[in-house]
């Protein structure tokens, strides 16, 4: 794998990233900012979570943060729901939300059961005795 954007997972949740932010940028009445900020952090926590755990040097951190990100996306999953119910987003918006954090979602559980074998980049072993 050359890169954490080759992941489908990543993909959905960038996307989901992106809708999100412009579609709550212009609500900012005191009613919407403490779902809509917790909306924000959650579905960032999706996108940034895989793309750390890609980067990290072992296997146990890789599955440490995608679990991290499912759990994200499953509470992002939540909060639009609630969002939606609320009536403070399009429906259309909402199910287009819905729909890419269920991308997500589905795409970290295949990760979570057949984690990428070598999800970095190798880094080149030191040979001088000084670590250079």
């Amino acid at each position: 794998m050359e890169s954490y954007r080759s992941l489908d997972a990543w993909k959905h949740a960038h996307a989901a990233v992106i809708l999100v932010h412009k579609s709550t940028e212009d609500l900012n009445r005191p009613k919407y900012w403490a779902i809509l900020d917790q909306l924000r952090r959650a579905v960032i926590s999706v996108e940034t979570n895989i793309v750390e755990g890609y980067a990290l040097k072992s296997q146990a951190q890789l599955l440490k943060h995608l679990w991290i990100a499912f759990g994200s996306a499953a509470e992002s999953e939540c909060l639009v729901r609630v969002v939606a119910e609320l009536g403070y987003l399009d429906e259309l918006v909402t199910a287009e939300m819905e729909s890419l954090l269920a991308g997500a979602l589905r795409t970290l559980r295949g990760l979570l059961r057949k984690p990428p074998a070598n999800p970095t980049h190798h880094v080149p072993r030191t040979t001088h005795a000084d670590g250079r």
